[in-house]
């Protein structure tokens, strides 16, 4: 069934964004490119959202929720905490798990409050986790949380093509932290 032929929700739109904003970047985060996208009209867009400004703050919110919950989710499968700092990290430095749009969003919060704004508390998120994390294998160096999750976050942007090296990469760069213990 194509998108014409069923009655849009929230979901299709936000989904539309997240592949058009991966796809084309922010520019392509209005009602019109969106609808063309989804293959109907603007009013579909207008009846979910109140305006563009709305279906961003949506976009944002959303992709936040999913980075959390993610990462809540794969904490919690870890009993210790030198295996959550290890999930933590790949986490960050993996830019081919189920967090839509995460080198996008990036680059959109260059140019815009709000992206800049939700990337910074996922960063403070990811950056306090990981400080907790350390603390609790005896490193009390709050630096070493923030160079993980600098590392993490670089390595997300850099061969999105071949996840496994940044795997490799980050768990070395954590195994160096842990041995400072």
């Amino acid at each position: 069934m194509n998108a014409a032929a069923k009655r849009l929700d929230r979901h299709d739109w936000l989904s539309a964004g997240f592949e058009a904003l991966t796809q084309s970047g922010p520019d392509a985060l209005k009602a019109e490119p969106l609808a063309r996208r989804l293959g109907t009209t603007k009013g579909s867009f207008y009846w979910h959202f109140k305006d563009v400004p709305d279906y961003h703050a949506a976009l944002l919110e959303t992709w936040e929720a999913r980075v959390i919950a993610e990462t809540d989710a794969a904490l919690a499968a870890q009993e210790n905490p030198v295996g959550k700092l290890r999930d933590l990290a790949q986490i960050i430095a993996d830019p081919s798990r189920d967090i839509p749009a995460e080198p996008a969003i990036r680059a959109w919060a260059a140019g815009h409050d709000g992206a800049a704004q939700t990337v910074a508390r996922v960063d403070t998120y990811w950056l306090t986790l990981a400080q907790h994390l350390l603390s609790e294998t005896g490193i009390r160096n709050p630096e070493m949380a923030r160079i993980i999750c600098a590392a993490g976050i670089g390595m997300a942007g850099l061969e999105q093509d071949r996840p496994g090296h940044n795997r490799d990469a980050i768990g070395s760069l954590v195994d160096l932290v842990l041995a400072l213990r």
